[in-house]
């Protein structure tokens, strides 16, 4: 007897599925992976956590200071929104890959990497691409607290896997954010 076809639906709640390459066609096939895949950037095949982050910087800058200026509530909003989003999008496109933390999911990259640039916004370019490169080097050196967090919650199974794949960025986010109110606080 054949078994019956097996349906996105179907493959978003087993986890027990083989290993997936994300691919574009991979993209298209669910909302929930548009955003995991920062809308095409995680599908870099060089440094996909960098090309999300840079992706990240680009679309704050188009929201912040182009299409439609935000104010500081209303990007604490968009972010707590967007970490929401992600818990939702991350989770069923990691089940989807059948990998714990896809490199390909960069949606954590971009909620971070708002976050840190809500708190140090207005800020020259120079400022942003510090920002930027210690941001980089938290998230993908993973010293400390953030290398804590990454293996604490990597083996997350169902919500909680979302929430490992956001909160190792959330911290680097904090650890970039502590760097520059040093920096800050040393050199005024």
């Amino acid at each position: 007897m054949a078994e019956p076809p097996v349906s996105d639906a179907t493959i978003l709640r087993d986890t027990t599925t083989a290993p997936q390459r994300a691919t574009a066609a991979f993209m298209w096939r669910h909302p929930a992976r548009w955003i995991a895949l920062g809308f095409g950037s995680g599908l870099s095949p060089w440094a996909p956590g960098t090309v999300g982050t840079l992706w990240a910087w680009v679309a704050f800058l188009v929201l912040d200071r182009g299409l439609a200026p935000l104010g500081p509530w209303a990007w604490g909003g968009v972010i707590g929104g967007a970490f929401l989003l992600g818990l939702w999008a991350c989770t069923g496109t990691a089940q989807d890959l059948g990998v714990a933390d896809p490199g390909a999911i960069v949606w954590d990259e971009v909620v971070a990497f708002w976050l840190v640039l809500w708190f140090v916004m207005p800020a020259g370019w120079l400022a942003q691409l510090v920002a930027f490169g210690l941001f980089r080097f938290f998230d993908a050196v993973k010293p400390g607290p953030v290398g804590w967090c990454d293996r604490r919650f990597k083996s997350a199974r169902g919500w909680a896997q979302g929430a490992g794949i956001l909160v190792d960025d959330i911290v680097a986010a904090f650890c970039t954010l502590l760097v520059i109110a040093l920096w800050r606080f040393v050199f005024p």
